[in-house]
């Protein structure tokens, strides 16, 4: 079970991620097409690809990675900075998704800059997810936050943005 589940997170994460690395080389078509013909042909095509495909591996990924994480009781520190880049990557698939939306009105365009940027960005998030997969790396947290580990702190903590003496 474990096995099949696994497959299917490392299979619908490829194609999500794969997906987000092409959308904006199909953004950038925009820029090429005059016709309101195929203006709306290119946007119905980019829009069944974020529906279609890209959406549902992208739940799918979410949905079998969290599976994973209670039948392998992945509570390690490593895990939670995979998951802060998880979170920035589904930011970068709601920014897409928003961007399609407003992309192919008639005077928008997408920049050479924007496509660098966020192709750039996005290779590099889905990098450092696979690094932090691949390596697995032993991060101490006790060494980040010394005083936030201890017994009681976080009374102390709320108490004094609170304005509260929990004393």
């Amino acid at each position: 079970m474990i096995t099949a589940l696994k497959f299917l997170h490392i299979a619908t994460i490829s194609i999500w991620a794969a997906g987000l690395v092409c959308l904006p080389f199909l953004f950038a078509q925009r820029k090429d097409v005059e016709m309101p013909e195929a203006v709306d042909r290119l946007h119905g095509m980019v829009r069944f690809f974020y529906v279609v495909i890209l959406s549902p591996s992208a739940f799918v990924a979410v949905g079998s990675g969290t599976g994973l994480i209670f039948l392998r009781s992945t509570f390690e520190p490593w895990f939670a900075l995979k998951l802060m880049f998880v979170g920035i990557m589904v930011m970068i698939h709601i920014l897409a998704g928003l961007l399609i939306l407003k992309l192919f009105d008639e005077t928008t365009r997408y920049s050479k800059l924007r496509f660098f940027v966020v192709t750039g960005g996005t290779l590099a998030v889905v990098s450092m997810i696979l690094a932090i997969v691949s390596g697995k790396p032993d991060i101490d947290v006790s060494r980040l936050t010394p005083d936030w580990m201890a017994p009681g702190q976080l009374s102390e903590i709320a108490g004094n943005l609170l304005g509260w003496d929990f004393r």
